[in-house]
């Protein structure tokens, strides 16, 4: 092992993953953005409602980028750092902040929102989504995709075939018709991401913590050690992330 491999591993481990700021990746690794702009049409969407809800909202940084807020906004999350980060956050926007484990049931009453949102939940319940919207009301949100990062994922898991296929948008999109919402719109992207460093790496696993459910450095050293050099030697370790932007409407 060499210095600067030792020397980025150190990097890696120190950094803070509270929250949902990738800021810290600055200069280590990029990824390549959705064509739709999801911040902007949650703002849209956000101005023309009157009671709004969005789920796993994680530090909140996405939904305090809003220019307005209705009259009702809530935001519920389940990490404790998270909920800290998006509370101080989100309260001077008027937005409540509720900690909720992100299983069924939300502890919300039938038909409270005309607005559901997420970005990038870690699990969709449909049927809750429905139970909470009113009717004519919308969910939109951004999702991550079906094999998204697998590049990574699978340097350290190996072959994952049938995981290949979660998230699949065809199976959401049945999942949410089955849940009694229609669908109004569906887009997808397959996003380039460059990783320039094994640090980046180490955050990355740390931070997205179910790409890799069991990593610490110590387990995946080696492989760490693999990467580290794939990168010495190519400059970059290319991955694809995937994403689809859904808007469902309760009729």
């Amino acid at each position: 092992m060499s210095d600067s491999f030792e020397a980025l591993i150190r990097a890696g481990s120190s950094a803070d993953v509270s929250g949902w700021d990738f800021s810290w990746l600055d200069g280590r690794a990029t990824e390549e953005r959705p064509p739709w702009g999801y911040s902007r049409l949650l703002a849209e969407r956000l101005r023309g409602a009157s009671a709004s809800l969005d789920v796993q909202t994680g530090g909140g940084e996405v939904l305090a980028g809003a220019d307005a807020f209705p009259p009702l906004a809530v935001a519920t999350e389940s990490w404790p750092p998270n909920v800290a980060r998006a509370t101080q956050l989100l309260h001077p926007k008027g937005v409540v902040v509720v900690a909720d484990p992100d299983e069924p049931p939300l502890p919300f009453g039938d038909e409270a929102f005309d607005l559901v949102t997420s970005r990038h939940p870690a699990s969709i319940w449909w049927e809750e989504i429905a139970r909470v919207l009113r009717q004519d009301g919308t969910y939109f949100a951004q999702h991550v995709g079906p094999a998204s990062a697998f590049e990574l994922i699978e340097f350290f898991l190996g072959p994952l075939p049938q995981e290949r296929r979660g998230r699949h948008p065809d199976d959401e999109v049945a999942a949410a018709e089955a849940a009694g919402l229609e669908i109004v719109d569906v887009r997808t992207a397959s996003l380039r991401i460059e990783i320039h460093d094994v640090a980046a790496v180490v955050y990355l696993l740390r931070k997205v913590i179910w790409w890799v459910p069991d990593f610490t450095v110590e387990k995946y050293q080696d492989r760490l050690h693999d990467l580290h050099e794939l990168i010495q030697r190519d400059g970059t370790f290319v991955a694809h992330s995937t994403r689809h932007l859904i808007e469902a409407r309760k009729p």
